[in-house]
């Protein structure tokens, strides 16, 4: 199996390429010309993506090298204000991966080369979304075998974390949950009975006490956009939910630890 070479934009490296790497502006969005079946031939795609999330769509799709720009230490990826040196690695790219909720993918946008074509990732979890997605950028890239193989891998982890937690159901039970609005994929994987949802707006006091009022037994809670504890006298055991991989860029890693995330809470109940 390739060995995918992944890359973080270092800011002293790159500042120090910042003024001999133009940055060409004016490049349109993601329907903008671009490299078509970029991995046909031989030739392997070069990616960068924003975050470590997009980087690992496009490692599930088959590409090998890529350059992830906001480093993984960065809790709250949104808040990254990239700096022009950030941005010099794209002038090397064919694909510039972002999503839209990045405040910043205008920077990405006019920093993109003409080369470059810019893909906005649909950044879901849920693994129809997130299988359907990587298939997309396999197309993209050149790469649908290897898209189709991580398909493949998908399919088969998320049966047997599905069938592991419903084995782990306190009282044999589908646990009630309330759920941050982007990690419902992970009350599915459990098999959970979702009643209720928020964010990402703060909870108000008249939906804090809609929420309580189901009983839920679980709250689960979106790791990098946590408000704190979001039912404090409903009893509910509050669930820290990751959505971005590691530096390893392996997206499997993520429904993994969901996984025992959860395990670990049903067995405190």
């Amino acid at each position: 199996m390739a060995r995918t070479r992944v890359r973080f934009a270092p800011l002293v490296a790159l500042a120090a390429l910042s003024g001999a790497v133009p940055l060409l502006a004016g490049c349109g969005s993601g329907d903008s010309p671009g490299p078509e079946n970029a991995g046909a031939g031989g030739h392997k795609p070069v990616v960068v993506a924003t975050t470590t999330w997009e980087g690992a769509f496009a490692k599930a799709a088959g590409a090998e090298d890529v350059t992830v720009i906001v480093p993984p230490s960065v809790h709250h990826a949104p808040d990254y204000d990239p700096k022009p040196s950030d941005l010099a690695a794209v002038a090397k790219a064919d694909f510039v991966l972002y999503a839209p909720f990045e405040p910043y993918a205008a920077k990405i946008k006019e920093a993109a080369g003409s080369k470059a074509r810019l893909v906005e990732v649909n950044l879901d979890n849920e693994p129809a979304r997130a299988g359907a997605e990587v298939a997309r950028l396999g197309g993209l890239f050149g790469t649908e075998d290897a898209a189709e193989r991580w398909k493949t891998r998908l399919d088969g982890e998320v049966a047997k974390l599905n069938g592991e937690l419903e084995s782990a159901w306190p009282g044999g039970r589908s646990p009630v949950v309330v759920t941050q609005v982007f990690t419902a994929w992970a009350a599915d994987l459990a098999g959970a009975t979702t009643v209720g949802t928020y964010g990402p707006e703060p909870v108000t006091p008249s939906r804090l006490a809609s929420l309580s009022a189901k009983r839920p037994a679980y709250v689960l809670d979106n790791a990098h956009m946590s408000t704190g504890t979001v039912l404090p006298d409903s009893g509910a055991r509050q669930v820290r939910i990751a959505n971005y991989p590691g530096e390893d860029l392996d997206l499997l890693a993520v429904y993994r630890a969901a996984a025992a995330e959860l395990r670990k809470a049903m067995a405190g109940a």
